[in-house]
């Protein structure tokens, strides 16, 4: 997850990096940061909270650069803390450096331990520091040079926009994780996370940054380089069923139409004589359409989600899942009250959002709960990007299928196999949380 966004040479690059950081909200929700270059300088603004809270005039109104970056964070390593949240923004022997990351480094411990034992003082908890102690340790004549040398010692996820005073730079490792789009507006280089960030900020979208490519904007030039060994592409398949945002183009296939014809193969393998059908909302939304209409039954919004509340997954206690479910899913009886209802979901992660969402169903009415996940059962915890816990407390490792129905509470259980996700959105993407098969493992 979290969200990168760059821009260089507009002078609204500040302005349009935090419209950028709004289109890529859905992407993080912990924090939110700008920085930008003004008089050979780089300056930050970071802070806990939704961008809209964060990344004010009152904050924001004193940068004007032509020459920005930004990042709304989702955690996946160290905690939720203001030291954590990004654009990091260090000096060096090389000069001013400052650096957003989206994914996971694998090796970051490993690197870590090595890097304190050599005199190196961490002051954050995310992986992300150890690329700028790398960099900073580099002899590379270039800023490039640089950031390049400290990436090859890095594994594992990583989408990095990073900008010197004078320069901006993206990157994407060598398996493409994560995405990570290039856009034009006018003279103006942007690079995003996603494609829906460069149409909000009236951008126009040329190409995926290509697995492995470093590309940079210096002075009205951009140069684009290929400095890692080559290896097998693995887009995460996890962004088409759940992360990115709909309106969205990724990996080549847009991931609205992808959702739809997901819910048509749930249709396909698990149709179900039912009254209505019902989304989890937001990303369950398309799925349950293309179900619906594939069956001809009549599609229902009889949920209804606050977008103020984050993801209720990665909340570190059962009481805190517990009372973000309630917090963010609302029923509307009258879709539901004497209604036998399909419920389509993107994935059953611990199972706590869907055990409270079926007792609530069943309060309103409900006659039947029937539940369809537009993905496999999640066998494995994310190393890339995602903070989906450990087997242990994954449902689908400590239940049978039988027992999943139980104590889901509903009706039936259908999951889509991987075989028909991969029909949809083509082979060769990363499904290790659903497979087991790790493209590189944590070290």
């Amino acid at each position: 997850m979290c969200g990168v966004v760059g821009i260089s040479g507009d002078p609204d690059a500040v302005r349009l990096a935090v419209l950028g950081l709004h289109a890529l909200q859905h992407r993080g929700q912990e924090g939110a940061g700008i920085a930008a270059s003004a008089h050979g300088f780089l300056q930050s603004v970071t802070g806990l909270g939704l961008v809209s809270e964060v990344l004010t005039d009152a904050t924001v109104g004193r940068l004007s650069s032509d020459l920005a970056i930004g990042h709304v964070r989702y955690g996946t390593s160290g905690g939720a803390t203001l030291q954590n949240v990004q654009p990091y923004v260090v000096n060096t022997l090389g000069g001013q450096i400052a650096l957003c990351h989206n994914g996971t480094l694998t090796n970051a411990r490993a690197l870590q331990a090595q890097l304190v034992q050599s005199g190196a003082i961490f002051s954050r908890t995310s992986d992300t520091e150890v690329i700028l102690h790398l960099y900073a340790r580099s002899t590379g004549s270039t800023f490039v040079a640089r950031l390049v040398d400290a990436l090859k010692q890095v594994e594992g996820a990583w989408s990095i926009v990073a900008m010197s005073p004078d320069r901006l730079v993206a990157a994407r490792d060598p398996r493409g994780f994560r995405p990570l789009v290039l856009g034009r507006m006018g003279n103006a280089f942007v690079v995003a996370s996603e494609t829906c960030a460069l149409t909000q900020m009236g951008a126009e979208v040329v190409r995926e940054i290509l697995p492995g490519e470093v590309v940079e904007r210096r002075g009205d030039s951009v140069y684009s380089t290929y400095p890692f060994p080559t290896v097998e592409f693995r887009p995460c398949m996890f962004e088409h069923v759940y992360v990115a945002r709909p309106d969205s183009v990724l990996f080549g296939k847009g991931v609205y139409d992808t959702r739809v014809a997901l819910g048509r193969a749930l249709a396909r393998l698990h149709p179900k004589g039912v009254d209505v059908v019902v989304p989890v909302p937001d990303s369950g939304v398309p799925a349950a359409l293309g179900y619906a209409a594939a069956l001809g039954v009549p599609y229902g919004l009889g949920l209804l989600r606050s977008h103020y509340v984050g993801r209720t997954f990665i909340q570190p206690t059962q009481t805190g899942r517990d009372v973000g479910v309630a917090l963010k899913l609302h029923v509307i009886e009258s879709v539901i009250k004497g209604k036998r209802l399909v419920v389509i979901d993107d994935s059953i992660v611990r199972g706590t959002t869907a055990r409270r969402l079926v007792q609530r169903l069943r309060s309103a009415g409900a006659v039947e709960v029937h539940l369809l996940s537009t993905s496999p059962p999640m066998v494995g915890p994310c190393h890339y990007g995602m903070d989906t816990p450990s087997k242990t407390e994954l449902l689908a490792c400590t239940h049978t299928h039988e027992q999943m129905v139980t104590e889901l509470g509903v009706d039936s259980l259908g999951f889509l196999p991987l075989g028909s996700i991969r029909e949809i959105i083509g082979t060769g993407h990363c499904d290790a949380c659903f497979s087991g098969h790790y493209p590189v493992r944590p070290t």
